[in-house]
């Protein structure tokens, strides 16, 4: 499962994929979010066994969704975490320290989001303090002026 262009898998890895993280949060957009691969269709789409799919929810690594029967749904956010820790393992990873840089991949995914927040709110304020400047340096000039 690692790549094949001579990179190592983790520098392929951006940690941007909107994907299931390992406590099972499902990622950016209903599209990618909704389970609609049986486990069985899940192993072969992503090149591993059905139990070792099952080995991986009772680790943490992912939490697929359920039918009102209780059947297992993969969601496109589920299949592209089955294939992150594919590659993890490939690098030599076990599975507590999948389940490791799994969470810190989301908690970074999250962080990145929240500093983009904080970026925009940062320009806007920078923007009503220029605005605020000149309002104030229009007043000094008016009351200088009188």
């Amino acid at each position: 499962m690692a790549g094949s262009d001579g990179g190592t898998a983790a520098e392929e890895y951006d940690g941007g994929l909107a994907s299931s993280g390992a406590d099972g949060t499902p990622g950016a957009g209903p599209a990618g979010s909704r389970g609609v691969y049986a486990i069985s269709v899940a192993a072969e789409l992503v090149g591993t066994g059905q139990q070792n799919i099952r080995q991986y929810e009772r680790k943490g690594l992912l939490t697929p969704g359920r039918t009102d029967g209780g059947t297992r749904r993969y969601s496109e956010n589920d299949l592209e975490t089955l294939r992150r820790i594919g590659v993890l393992l490939d690098e030599g990873l076990n599975l507590a320290g999948v389940k490791l840089v799994l969470e810190l991949e989301a908690e970074n995914r999250g962080l990145t989001e929240d500093n983009r927040g904080l970026a925009d709110d940062n320009r806007e304020l920078r923007a009503d303090n220029r605005g605020l400047r000149k309002d104030l340096k229009r007043a000094r000039e008016t009351t200088v002026g009188e």
